[in-house]
């Protein structure tokens, strides 16, 4: 029988519990040993006694990760590698290749992998001591609403909430019904209506202009917030029914007026995860230390400590890129942002100085609204690679606006054969106005939903009865349009 069948799929982040369990008490136990050895030894002895265990340490935990990360390799990105290297033994005239095996992905492995991950380091920084309950440990790892698309939590952040069984109440679960009702709105009403129009202009993109290039990248940037963001209010309207508090994956990052600020908006919990198990080992190593100590006196206390920084934030997008999937435009879109972030960090100082040079007040609306444009304009272009079938072909479609500039046939229905009428396009205009206003409202800490729940029952039902009418009424399914899978749940 497969090993990867469709119920394994479910189980195999259960499984998958073991490892870290017994991983995480060995941990423990050399601790626990490090601490009983420094007791027994002079106040000298025992600098060596740390790094005598330090290095234990160490290994297990290099092995625990290299154990979880390379099963995710070998499963997700096989096929990736062993393509390329045919592909180079064609290059070079030879009549071989090597057999590429098939094999299924578990759902979910990107996500509970770096749920691991993040268990073992933390054990291994005494952040958290090792669980002793292995299903304690395992309700964490399987924690079924989070499993396809994250956030990707912490063990101190949910393990005692999905252990504790709170009984469910009127206030979680009227709460929690009602940001999973705003999430599915996001899903089936804006991202599954715009997937006619983005998969026409991303499969063939060469029978439409620049024009529709940049209106199937807007749409898609547009579709894959809708699809993502939803689905966490989902998992986390899910969640608080429960009682159980899950972190926040987004923030409006629209708003951002910057890349580097965009990516503390946008899948937050993948950023922060980079941020401590990947930046921060890497900026504050021994070698990288050393490094910024020279740099410092070569090149100035700001851009000194920017060079072992620079090499951190390479190691995260690198990294970052290749998490989202086994293909060249996904490494692009990661080094395309890591360059960004870069020259914006090179080039910080001598903005300040022209925007003072030109009188522009940085804090002003109109440069405010501009950083916001420019920002979402950067995102698009990212987005664009991140959706096209392949980075040639992304290629291809960006050079297109520039040279292919033409304006699209109007013939059947709205803007050719995207199988959107008038209909379509007017509930996709007042559905992302909604959702706009709201991000409005939110960002200036206006919560709606708080709100309501001290409004008479007749305006807080109302809206609640409206709501689920217009996931019924007006979301894209039925006839013409397929069935979707949550986006992110590929990556």
């Amino acid at each position: 029988p497969n090993p990867f069948s469709a119920l394994n799929h479910f189980t195999f982040p259960f499984n998958m519990c073991f490892t870290p369990f017994f991983f995480g008490k060995f941990l423990n136990k050399i601790h626990t040993q490090r601490d009983v050895a420094i007791k027994q030894v002079e106040k000298d002895q025992r600098k060596e006694i740390k790094n005598q265990f330090q290095k234990k340490l160490k290994i297990v935990l290099s092995v625990s990760v290299v154990v979880h990360i390379g099963l995710l390799l070998v499963l997700k990105y096989t096929d990736f590698f062993m393509s390329n290297v045919n592909s180079f033994i064609k290059m070079h005239g030879f009549d071989f290749a090597f057999v590429i095996p098939k094999l299924l992905i578990p759902i979910g492995i990107s996500f509970f992998t770096l749920q691991i991950v993040s268990y073992l380091v933390d054990v291994y920084r005494k952040t958290i001591s090792a669980e002793n309950n292995f299903f304690k440990l395992a309700l964490f790892i399987s924690f079924f609403p989070q499993i396809v698309e994250g956030p990707i939590c912490r063990y101190s952040q949910t393990s005692d909430q999905l252990w504790s069984v709170k009984q469910i109440n009127f206030y979680n679960f009227t709460m929690g019904a009602q940001r999973f009702l705003f999430g599915m709105m996001k899903k089936i009403v804006i991202a599954d209506r715009l997937n006619p129009l983005v998969s026409s202009v991303f499969e063939r993109p060469s029978e439409y202009g620049g024009i529709m290039v940049i209106v199937g990248a807007v749409a898609y940037t547009i579709q894959l917030y809708m699809d993502f963001s939803g689905t966490m209010d989902a998992v986390i309207g899910i969640a608080q029914i429960f009682g159980i508090e899950m972190p926040e994956n987004f923030k409006r990052p629209f708003f951002s007026k910057s890349i580097s600020e965009f990516w503390t908006r946008w899948h937050i919990t993948l950023g922060t995860w980079f941020k401590d198990y990947i930046f921060y080992p890497v900026s504050m190593s021994k070698k990288m230390k050393n490094l910024t100590t020279n740099a410092r006196k070569k090149i100035g206390n700001y851009y000194g400590p920017l060079v072992a920084g620079s090499v951190a934030l390479f190691c995260v997008w690198f990294s970052n890129g290749l998490w989202h999937g086994s293909a060249w435009s996904y490494i692009f879109f990661g080094m395309y942002h890591f360059s960004l972030i870069l020259m914006g960090n090179l080039t910080a100082p001598l903005s300040k100085k022209l925007l003072t040079k030109l009188k522009i007040n940085s804090d002003s609306t109109f440069y405010s609204v501009f950083k916001m444009v420019r920002t979402s304009v950067l995102v698009v272009v990212g987005e664009l690679f991140f959706r096209a079938d392949g980075f040639r072909k992304g290629l291809r479609m960006f050079m297109s606006i520039f040279t292919d500039f033409r304006l699209p046939s109007l013939e059947d229905g709205f803007l050719g054969n995207f199988r959107l009428s008038f209909m379509d396009l007017l509930i996709l205009i007042i559905a992302v106005l909604i959702i706009f206003v709201i991000s409005i409202l939110n960002e200036k800490n206006i919560i709606l939903r708080q709100k309501l729940k001290d409004k008479n029952a007749v305006l807080r039902w109302g809206l609640i009865y409206a709501s689920i009418i217009m996931i019924v009424v007006f979301g894209a399914y039925g006839d013409g349009y397929v069935q979707l899978d949550p986006i992110y749940a590929n990556f």
